[in-house]
């Protein structure tokens, strides 16, 4: 049984009362480690730390900084098999995503951050008459509270704490209780390239640490990815601080009649909604939205390329499809399904769950791929977000209906279109209410393009101008 400890101040620490959480392979349903069940204290202490480090972290030159985010981007290079297999472990996300789609990007991403640390400190000057001068200079907001999410721990922390760090922030990161393992390893790792204080990393539950730690007064920005409930806990908590919320998503998939088919199947399967995180993905595209001529046709190919996705155990890398992350949110994908039953949903395949879906790891949080049809984009399957491999389809019949109906959401995180009439692409990138939009590819956020939401997916996103402030003075001469 591996016991993993919080990073507070440079040192690897248990929950002061020694209380643990237990981490369970959703494949499994197994525990295999335990975490730390932190609570105000553990927060209080961490803060308190992150306040002493920043003074001189904040005035260290920008190349500085960057020296030390480049060890980072090292230390990915050479653990990266490690932490991947940690993730998919604790979160059920298969390896062929861990290994060869999230984390071959991170070193990557911090040695994006340490080349970006100047703009960190790039200010703007005025010149406001002939004897008067007006200048701009960023500066860090200070100790930065970075709460990630379950389903990507790993690269969400580094999207954050990379550009926090950068731009002379002092960061407390606080990991999901369901996958903390993969982020509580890096503390150890990283307990050895950062200052004591610079970099802190706390795990156990949302309402005992993560509130604690949110409203604490000696923190001045949060950073939330996560779900839009969970963002207004933390404004109620946190008070009056700037904030980036990276949110939930009920993202719609368009399919036009003039699209390639055979890419847009896998689009809309393989790389949108049931493989890799068995659609706990905020991006996921959940609707389905297809052009009436090719309606019966895409639905067949869908259910056929379906069909063939290999579920099973999430290490090897034949596998498409893992579990649900957690019990809880296996009861939550699995009410749905009995949700789209009673709402008059149509199932066109899919819908088992539990121990027949993958018969050899009977243990585990499986549900198998669903697709429902229906015209009603009312139905709550089709506006609220499920987080798990349940997408649902309805018919359009003109490009204005087809906005229409992506718009009609509370959601606005990212929508994807397939066609290849060029006009028709860039209507749509224009008319779609998204912080993103995918044309002809889907589920693709490369490093250095912001990633941000619109309506209740949030507002702001990861990247070196949120984690700074802007102050301007005003020099008579």
């Amino acid at each position: 049984m591996i016991v993993y400890r919080n990073l507070i101040g440079g040192e690897l620490r248990p929950a002061a009362d020694g209380r643990t959480l237990d981490s369970v392979n959703p494949a499994t349903g197994e525990t295999w480690a335990r975490i730390p069940r932190s609570g105000p204290a553990e927060a209080e202490a961490a803060v308190a730390a992150a306040r002493a480090a920043l003074p001189r972290w904040a005035a260290m030159p920008a190349l500085g900084r960057a020296r030390y985010l480049r060890q980072v981007a090292d230390l990915f290079t050479r653990h990266a098999d490690e932490l991947a297999r940690l993730e998919t472990t604790d979160n059920g996300r298969v390896l062929r995503d861990t290994l060869h789609r999230d984390l071959p990007g991170m070193a990557f991403l911090w040695q994006l951050a340490a080349g970006q640390v100047l703009d960190a400190v790039k200010g703007d000057t005025v010149l406001l008459g002939p004897d008067a001068l007006g200048l701009t200079r960023r500066e860090p907001y200070g100790v930065v509270a970075c709460v990630i999410p379950w389903n990507s721990p790993v690269s969400t922390f580094s999207a954050k704490a990379a550009f926090a760090l950068a731009a002379g922030n002092t960061v407390v990161v606080k990991p999901a209780e369901q996958a903390s393992a993969s982020v509580l390893r890096l503390a150890e790792l990283l307990a050895e390239v950062f200052p004591p204080g610079v970099l802190n990393i706390v795990a156990g539950l949302g309402e005992e640490v993560g509130e604690a730690l949110v409203g604490h007064r000696g923190v001045q920005k949060v950073s939330l990815t996560g779900s839009t409930e969970t963002a207004l806990r933390i404004t109620r908590t946190a008070g009056v601080k700037p904030m980036t919320f990276e949110l939930g998503g009920k993202s719609p998939v368009i399919v036009f009649d003039d699209a390639d088919l055979d890419r847009a199947v896998d689009g809309v399967t393989v790389n949108s909604i049931y493989t890799g995180n068995a659609g706990q993905v905020c991006v996921a595209g959940s609707r389905i939205l297809i052009h009436r001529p090719i309606w019966a046709e895409l639905i067949q190919r869908i259910a056929e390329r379906a069909g063939k996705l290999v579920l099973g155990e999430p290490l090897d890398l034949a596998t498409e499809m893992g579990p649900i992350v957690s019990r809880e949110q296996y009861r939550r994908v699995v009410s749905y399904l009995e949700l789209a039953e009673a709402e008059g949903a149509e199932r066109v395949f899919g819908g088992r769950y539990g121990a027949a879906v993958v018969e050899a790891l009977p243990g585990g949080y499986w549900v198998e791929p669903a697709l429902y049809t229906t015209t009603d984009n009312g139905l709550r399957i089709c506006q609220e977000e499920i987080f798990g491999p349940v997408a649902v389809a309805l018919p359009f019949d003109t490009e204005a209906e087809a906005v229409r109906l992506a718009n009609d959401s509370r959601y606005g995180l990212a929508a994807g279109v397939w066609t290849r009439d060029l006009g028709r692409a860039h209507r749509m990138i224009r008319d779609l209410e998204a912080g993103t939009v995918w044309v002809n590819t889907h589920r693709q956020m490369p490093p250095g393009l912001p990633f941000g939401g619109v309506k209740d997916s949030g507002y702001g996103h990861d990247a070196m101008i949120e984690y700074t402030r802007e102050k301007a003075a005003i020099i008579q001469i």
